[in-house]
């Protein structure tokens, strides 16, 4: 076989990211789990706390988060049970339901938040030159946008 065939630059890529992504993954899900969540539970949260009145159709959350509408049904329902989101009718439309961040869900986030976000400087941000911080996040964001083209659904138009 062909050694040449392995010393490709799109192989290297992927297996940067990968490596990249798990390593910094390990490193947020201590943090999550130091506040009693998991990486999921916090994904969900967050999205809800960034979006207007800090809820979003459940149909719009499950293709921001890239579940199906039967596995953020679960999500949702392991997080209202522990009080941190509620679900609510949507006015206008019967059929829809909206996940809404509760004080105590919002409370949750508060407290992860600032050691998540020491460790994403220390571990993704610091070893990036500032100067090339901008090309990185739109490289990201156009990698994002082509593998999850839903993950901006409901989301109020960038300006």
């Amino acid at each position: 076989m062909d050694d040449e065939l392995f010393d490709d630059s799109r192989l290297t890529a992927s297996g940067l990211f990968i490596e990249a992504f798990f390593g910094l993954t390990a490193r947020l899900s201590q943090v999550h789990a130091d506040h009693g969540l998991a990486g999921t539970d916090f994904d969900i949260l967050v999205r809800l706390a960034r979006s207007p009145a800090r809820r979003l159709r459940m149909t719009d959350l499950a293709a921001q988060s890239d579940f199906s509408t039967s596995g953020i049904t679960r999500v949702v329902d392991r997080l209202e049970g522990r009080g941190l989101v509620r679900r609510t009718a949507c006015t206008g439309d019967r059929r829809s339901c909206l996940a809404e961040l509760t004080d105590a869900g919002y409370e949750r986030l508060c407290a992860d938040v600032p050691p998540l976000i020491d460790i994403i400087q220390r571990w993704l941000l610091d070893p990036i030159d500032p100067d090339h911080l901008p090309t990185f996040l739109n490289a990201l964001r156009a990698v994002r946008d082509t593998v999850r083209p839903g993950a901006t659904a409901g989301a109020p138009e960038e300006g």
